[in-house]
């Protein structure tokens, strides 16, 4: 008899092969090991691997990029359309980011796709960022001209993009970026960095429209999903989420497009995490507006600040205590959300002196906390509440004291 995990597995490996069937039957492949790659985890497959890709790319009809199983290392490569047709990467094996700080220190990128269109990135594979080489070099908490560090996969101004069955751990930054990017679809991801690993958020996205995640796992040391100025038309269903900083929106107020719009969290669990769903924003700022947010059918497992706003949030403690946040937060839903949460401050809505919040809905909020500095709390300041269904605990009791941050100031 086979078990239900394991027939999960099997399940995962067919959908995979099918996928590799489909792809090469309709496409050229061009396997980097047949352009000089090695796969000892030694040897740099970067010209390898670009050389692959610009046959692909300059194919009518465009091509498939094969590693095949194996541990490939790959310094830093950025990979740049327009391509003649669709392009797919099948990984299959390990890619192994470099270790050292000439690789690693003062860049933003691993492995980099721009201005791409119809982009596939599958084949149940591994990147791995090797970030522990590279941690130490975070201090951005003391330093604000501290240097870059790489994300795992970079994506500027790429269209039509589908990321399927891919692993992602231990990125020196960010493990996925997208920037500028439109009609993304991001499926059954597994991203896995330590809690403590500093700024290796899941997924970021910033300045992008119609953006799918579903049905992954993201466990890192900061926010799994981050959802950064010009963002818009995200729909985020079936992703569990911790250790980590949970899922937010912001910071904004510092850059000149401080919009954030129609993101829609649904079906979601967050365990252990150090926020639930957040949204932040600088005081001083300048003007913005975030606009309907839904957030539904949500599980809170031991989150320490199950739901936030704050929009006083200054982690780094260099913001001004008199101005005020000029982000408007307006229409945002929370329906369905359950748990526990491990630490009273299971509600703080946090908002602008001069920019009070704007419709703000609870509905069916049931959380509870057990502890020693019970009893759980929701906590209000300048905002519209509208409420229905069970308050648990009951909502907006308490004004807002302070709220705990989080150290993602790059964020």
């Amino acid at each position: 008899m086979v078990s239900s995990l394991g027939g999960q597995f099997v399940c995962f490996v067919f959908l995979v092969v099918v996928s590799i069937a489909r792809v090469r039957a309709k496409q050229t492949v061009f396997d980097v090991t047949k352009n000089g790659g090695v796969a000892d985890g030694k040897t740099d497959n970067s010209k390898a691997f670009t050389d692959a890709w610009t046959q692909a790319c300059h194919k009518n009809g465009g091509g498939v990029i094969l590693f095949p199983t194996g541990k490939y290392l790959v310094r830093p490569v950025i990979l740049k359309g327009e391509c003649k047709g669709p392009i797919g990467l099948q990984i299959e094996g390990t890619l192994l980011a470099p270790q050292g700080v000439q690789s690693s220190v003062d860049m933003d990128h691993w492995i980099t796709f721009q201005h791409v269109d119809n982009l596939d990135i599958n084949g149940g594979g591994l990147l791995d960022g090797q970030g522990p080489s590279a941690w130490h070099h975070n201090n951005c908490l003391k330093d604000p001209k501290c240097k870059r560090l790489p994300a795992n996969l970079r994506f500027d101004f790429v269209t039509n993009l589908n990321i399927d069955h891919i692993t992602s751990i231990n990125s020196k930054n960010l493990h996925i970026n997208l920037f500028a990017c439109q009609d993304v679809k991001v499926t059954n991801v597994n991203i896995s960095a330590p809690a403590e690993s500093p700024n290796t958020d899941g997924i970021h996205i910033g300045s992008s429209s119609n953006i799918q995640i579903l049905d992954s796992v993201i466990a890192t040391g900061d926010d799994c999903i981050s959802f950064s100025a010009g963002s818009s038309k995200i729909n985020v269903s079936g992703v569990h989420c911790g250790p980590g900083h949970g899922m937010s929106i912001g910071s904004l107020g510092r850059g000149n497009n401080n919009n954030v719009s129609f993101v829609d969290i649904r079906n979601c669990s967050f365990v252990g995490t150090d926020n639930g769903l957040r949204i932040k924003t600088w005081a001083p700022s300048k003007q913005g507006t975030v606009s309907h947010v839904y957030v539904e059918n949500i599980r809170m497992d031991l989150v320490k600040n199950p739901i936030v706003i704050d929009q006083n949030y200054c982690p780094a403690r260099r913001c001004s205590a008199t101005e005020s946040s000029q982000i408007q937060i307006v229409d945002v839903k929370m329906i369905n959300i359950w748990g526990t949460s491990s630490t009273p401050n299971v509600v703080t809505l946090k908002c602008s002196e001069t920019k009070p919040c704007q419709r703000i809905q609870l509905r069916d909020i049931n959380l509870s906390y057990k502890g020693p500095d019970g009893p759980a709390v929701s906590a209000c300041s300048k905002v519209h509440v509208i409420t229905d269904g069970k308050q648990n605990p009951p909502a907006c009791t308490k004004p807002v004291i302070q709220v705990p941050h989080n150290f993602d100031v790059l964020n």
